[in-house]
This record gives C-alpha cells, structure tokens and sequence, in this order.
C-alpha cells in the first residue's frame, strides 16, 4: 500500500502545474462567492435577487411578529456592514461598532429613504467591495488589518470571508421574515 502511494505521488509530480493559473486562487474565489450570493443559482437554490423580488414598498418595512427585522432593516444592515467593511478593506480604522444606531434603523426613518433607494445601495455597496478586490491579490488578503483589537488580529481575507457569512445569514433571516409575511 505504500508503494501504491508513492507511485501516486510520482505521477502526480510528473503533471506540468501551471501556476499563473494559480496564482491568485483565493481572491478570485471570495469574489466569485460575493458574486454568486447576489445573483447566481446556488445549490441552497436561494441568493438575494431571487428573495428582494418577493418583497416591495409595502411588505419591505413590515415586521410579521414584533421580535423579527424587517426585510427593510436587514438589508439597511448589511449594507452599513458592507460599507465599513469596505473602509476596513482600505485600511481605515474601525467605525461602526455593534451598539451604534446605524446598525439597526428603525423601519421608520428607512421608510424616508425609502425601498428603491435602499436596494440600490445595497447592491452598490456590495459592487464596490467587489471591484476593490478585483485590484488585488492574494498576498493583499494575507496582510493583516492594523486597526483590530490587540486581543483578536486578523488579517484581509477573515475580513471578507467573515461578510460572505454575514451575507449568508441574514440572506436566511430575509427567508424567514418573507415566510411569515406570507401567512
């Protein structure tokens, strides 16, 4: 059986890699993944397109039990998080912090802003991110964030991976809200 796996190995050794196409890989990737949650068919066969269509002005700022977020206030949510991320990403210090009042409006002052204005900058936000990271390279990701907390360092690439997760989150949460506004 070792014999067996160091042939494997040997063969395996003997393909030419190509390694401009390597280069780069996980840049690539965490964009494709920022890309595909937007739009693109997934095998949770869910993405934000596909869910913002099944709401409009009027169920966008609805609560269908008191305790849950409106579609309004997550994407206003995720779309304050993409931003400072985004200020984050270009070295900037950290801004928005959990308890500020950006991090969660009130339905209320969403509603003078209204549902159009804050689909656009949610896709605009995350379109930003998304052509930011097309100028860089992996060696960029693995640069660590000089403005974290001393008891918890990190680096580029936990940063965007950290918002696809937080995408992917509250893409659930606007499932369940949509659900029970169905009701």
């Amino acid at each position: 059986m070792v014999n067996c796996y160091k042939l494997e190995i040997q063969n395996y050794k003997s393909y030419p890699l190509n390694i401009e196409k390597m280069t780069n890989i996980l840049i690539k990737d965490l964009i494709q993944q920022l890309k595909d949650i937007e739009n693109a068919d997934l095998w949770i066969d869910e993405n934000f397109e596909k869910k913002l269509l099944q709401v409009d002005e009027q169920t966008a700022f609805e609560r269908p039990i008191p305790d849950i977020h409106s579609v309004a206030e997550i994407i206003s949510h995720l779309t304050e998080w993409r931003k400072e991320a985004f200020s984050r990403l270009k070295g900037n210090p950290r801004g928005l912090e959990m308890t500020d009042a950006a991090n969660w409006r009130s339905n209320e002052d969403l509603k003078v802003k209204g549902w159009e204005n804050l689909l656009k900058e949610f896709y605009t936000s995350q379109q930003q991110i998304i052509s930011f990271l097309e100028e860089k390279d992996d060696d960029y990701l693995y640069s660590p964030y000089l403005f974290a907390q001393p008891s918890f360092p990190h680096n580029f690439q936990y940063l965007v991976t950290g918002l696809i997760h937080h995408d992917f989150y509250h893409l659930g949460q606007i499932g369940i809200t949509i659900k029970f506004l169905k009701k």
